[in-house]
């Protein structure tokens, strides 16, 4: 028998590439399906047909898309995710498991590329209904050891992690920012420091705890 919650409880994993979170999200889904509760996971963008033709297109090595452009697809992709799948599953009570979402927007297009961060927390409140994540977890990861690894699981690097260092340095330090000015939201968990089931037990005991205070 499904486990219930009073109120729907919304996950986020964010961090830089090659930090681990399609892991971490797989593993915690399944630790939280394992003690009965009910858990949608997603990924951002993709997820839905519609996201999935717009993740086809931002992350396929040689294509062409201007820096404003990206953004727009990226809030494209997650209008249709928040309409489609994480307000109804927050509707029904269910455990959304997000990998990646606005705080990706505002590291990577805005620190990253320099588009306007105020644009982005402005589209990011349009596109999400105002819906912002309840935990997100932080997974610091050394910049160049990161994108090292995405190339050694996949063979290749996709068209964002083809950018320079000098990028990547951008968006970890955007990421910094944003969890010195959200510490309620944001749980920082060095992955340099702590192996892959280190930093599960650490995030799976943050959100027993939050399950615990919401039931």
């Amino acid at each position: 028998m499904a486990k219930s919650i009073k109120k729907g409880l919304f996950i986020t994993l964010e961090g830089t590439e090659g930090s681990g979170k399609t892991t971490q999200s797989k593993m915690l889904t399944a630790f939280l399906k394992k003690k009965g509760y009910k858990v949608l996971h997603i990924w951002d963008p993709g997820s839905t047909q519609t996201g999935e033709a717009i993740r086809n297109i931002l992350l396929t090595p040689g294509k062409r898309v201007s820096a404003l452009s990206e953004t727009m697809l990226y809030m494209a992709a997650r209008a249709q995710l928040v309409d489609e799948l994480i307000l109804p599953a927050l509707k029904k009570e269910k455990i959304v498991i997000c990998d990646r979402f606005v705080d990706a927007t505002v590291c990577y297009q805005g620190h990253g590329l320099g588009i306007d961060i105020k644009t982005i927390n402005k589209l990011n409140k349009i596109v999400t209904k105002k819906r912002m994540p309840d935990i997100t977890f932080f997974l610091d990861a050394n910049v160049k050891r990161g994108l090292s690894r995405c190339e050694t699981v996949k063979g290749y690097k996709d068209r964002i992690e083809q950018r320079s260092y000098n990028f990547h340095s951008r968006v970890r330090n955007g990421y910094l920012k944003l969890a010195k000015k959200f510490p309620r939201r944001f749980k920082k968990i060095s992955i340099e420091k702590n192996d892959k089931n280190a930093t599960q037990a650490v995030i799976q005991e943050k959100v027993l705890s939050e399950l615990k205070r919401i039931k």
